[in-house]
């Protein structure tokens, strides 16, 4: 019973199992759910730091059974997106404009990402990979912002 909701958790439910860009899917879900419910910075931190432990446990054991870093564990996009958006303000262009990027970062992996998701084993290393790329985004959001909206 516990494997099967860890399993749940790891893979977002159903969309870890989508056949076609199952990542994508979960960065697309955090950016809805975001969009939709607005959640204001603190409580959008405090359901972050709820999915990085609960994601760092679940894909470390989903892990075993999916194997290394599988296409199906997308918590970890989730997560990654959420930090993509804290201190960023909640408007469609900024919440977009985070997926677009965060989904780049994730997938080209500039350094030090692919270091990171190569050298760190687990559960961690999951998820380690998409909160660098979740802090690239936030950083690239945060220089528009002192830029451009300032």
């Amino acid at each position: 019973m516990l494997d099967k909701i860890q399993h749940a958790v790891a893979t977002v439910g159903f969309i870890g199992y989508l056949p076609y860009a199952p990542g994508t899917f979960g960065s697309a879900l955090g950016f809805v759910l975001v969009l939709f419910t607005m959640p204001d910075d603190g409580r959008l931190f405090m359901i972050f730091l709820c999915l990085l432990v609960l994601g760092t446990v679940s894909a470390h054991n989903a892990e075993k059974f999916f194997g290394k870093d599988s296409g199906r564990i997308v918590i970890d996009e989730l997560c990654g997106y959420f930090l993509s958006v804290l201190l960023v303000p909640k408007t469609f262009g900024y919440l977009f404009g985070a997926f677009l990027l965060f989904r780049v970062f994730d997938i080209v992996k500039p350094p030090p990402i692919r270091r990171a998701e190569e050298t760190v084993p687990g559960g961690a290393g999951i998820m380690l990979d998409d909160l660098l790329a979740g802090i690239y985004t936030n950083l690239c959001l945060q220089i528009w912002i002192y830029i451009f909206a300032a």
